[in-house]
């Protein structure tokens, strides 16, 4: 088998809710402050954590926008809403039955944030219990 873990499945792409949002900021509908006030926390994730990419900021066009990445799931526990790294999520795919992956873009230089993608990963089956079997009522 080629593959190295589960593949995405239910992803949704937020592109058409960015070109919307973008479309508005230029009109005059929507204000910059409105459109660029990614929380401090975000800015920090994306400084310390987040995955550089090659794209321009679409509203200040200065600085590159930097990807961010949010694991959440019920088997996760204390690691649901952490950053990851997306070398990270093959693994965790492996591990996990299944959690859902957001990946936020950041502007580090003018704060426009917009979630672009999320996706379910996971191998599928039931969470393995860390007890024996539980017994019958």
């Amino acid at each position: 088998m080629t593959q190295t873990g589960p593949r995405p499945r239910q992803v949704v792409d937020y592109g058409l809710a960015r070109r919307a949002a973008l479309a508005e900021l230029r009109s005059g509908h929507l204000t910059r402050a409105d459109a660029c006030d990614a929380h401090p926390y975000l800015l920090r994730a994306a400084k310390y954590h987040g995955e550089p990419t090659d794209e321009r900021c679409p509203v200040c066009r200065r600085e590159r926008l930097t990807h961010v990445t949010y694991v959440y799931g019920d088997e996760l526990g204390a690691y649901a809403g952490r950053v990851k790294a997306t070398g990270e999520l093959a693994e965790m795919a492996c591990e996990y039955g299944e959690f859902r992956v957001y990946v936020v873009e950041v502007c580090q230089g003018c704060a426009w944030n917009h979630l672009t993608v999320s996706y379910v990963l996971g191998h599928g089956e039931a969470p393995r219990t860390r007890r024996g079997p539980a017994s019958g009522g």
